[in-house]
């Protein structure tokens, strides 16, 4: 009997705890109306993701971005540009095919300038693509790179992106021999001559920082005078072809850049001179106070002194001190401090 009353009185125990109060499971309800997210929401954001309307996570981000940047802003930029249609890879460099993704739109949009940079107007062109509801069709600008690299006559690797206004140049890398920059213009700079000849003109971007650099030149009480800027793959095979006739192909080479190798051709390089050295494209002018005051104060204006003293090695050109290239402010302030040239800021990167 009390065998049975043990069994009764341990079941009734069991049903009383099982019955107890119970830690209540968190339903949608419960949740903070500001934290909740319908499927009606996440469908009509799937569907926005899908057509190339923006969201919060496609907004085009609000900062200047170039090649080789590496940040949350860069993978930011990649998932704008892929919900207009393009297929970039989820990261956070700003690399090649993000500077080809960049080019090919800025080709496609009205007036924007195909430099390669991510820059305000730029993004202001994104957002109208979004605002009006509209994609676009990758490569229509500007092709997509070969699987396989061309190359000239010489052996040289021929750039693929030729408006990349960090695009590297030199007897390793070529440029097309129809490259033509379309947005070449006159930078308001003292010439020496008054011709309205090709050697005048520059890429805009890069025309306009060349006055903001005379200007600054001009303001520290010193002269200089634009020399030789844009050069065509026609006159670079002419002046190649004479120099070579005179001094033989490999003493012309130190000197001379051929066909396609010179970045005259980039339309961002301009050689300048002085009244000191008789307006003449010569080592002494970097002895000059004009010479001195370029080689501090250019990258402040985006541009570099190309060919340093020291680095002939490495450039595989002789000493230039009047060849300015521009690569913008961020990228020259960098190059000088270290004391790097292109080639090796290039090496830098890739590592």
């Amino acid at each position: 009997m009390q065998g049975v009353s043990w069994i009764i009185l341990s079941a009734i125990c069991f049903v009383l705890i099982g019955c107890g109060p119970q830690e209540p499971s968190q339903s949608q309800e419960d949740v903070p109306a500001s934290e909740q997210t319908t499927s009606e929401e996440q469908n009509e954001k799937d569907e926005k993701q899908a057509e190339g309307q923006q969201t919060e996570e496609t907004e085009p981000p609000d900062a200047v971005l170039q090649k080789f940047d590496t940040d949350d802003a860069v993978l930011q930029l990649k998932n704008a540009l892929n919900a207009l249609g393009y297929d970039l890879e989820a990261t956070g460099e700003f690399d090649e095919e993000l500077t080809w993704a960049i080019t090919d739109f800025q080709l496609q949009s009205e007036d924007l300038l195909a430099s390669g940079v991510y820059d305000e107007e730029t993004r202001e062109a994104l957002l109208l693509y979004f605002e009006e509801d509209t994609s676009i069709e990758p490569g229509e600008g500007l092709a997509l790179p070969p699987e396989e690299a061309e190359v000239t006559e010489a052996g040289t690797e021929v750039v693929s992106n030729p408006y990349d206004e960090l695009a590297l140049v030199n007897k390793s890398f070529a440029l097309p021999g129809d490259y033509i920059p379309e947005d070449l213009i006159v930078p308001d700079v003292p010439f020496p001559f008054t011709e309205d000849l090709p050697q005048k003109y520059m890429r805009e971007n890069a025309a306009h920082a060349l006055e903001e650099l005379f200007e600054g030149a001009e303001e520290a009480g010193l002269e200089m005078f634009a020399q030789s800027g844009y050069r065509s793959y026609d006159r670079q095979n002419d002046i190649f072809t004479a120099n070579a006739s005179q001094h033989g192909e490999d003493h012309a080479n130190t000197y001379s850049a051929r066909p396609g190798e010179s970045e005259h051709q980039t339309g961002l390089a301009m050689d300048v001179t002085s009244a000191e050295v008789n307006l003449e494209l010569v080592e002494e002018f970097g002895e000059t106070e004009e010479g001195q005051w370029l080689a501090e104060n250019a990258p402040e204006y985006g541009f570099i002194i190309r060919f340093p003293e020291g680095k002939e090695d490495i450039t595989e050109y002789q000493y230039e001190p009047w060849h300015l290239r521009y690569v913008g402010e961020k990228t020259a302030k960098y190059i000088t401090e270290q004391g790097i040239t292109l080639e090796e800021y290039y090496e830098e990167q890739a590592e």
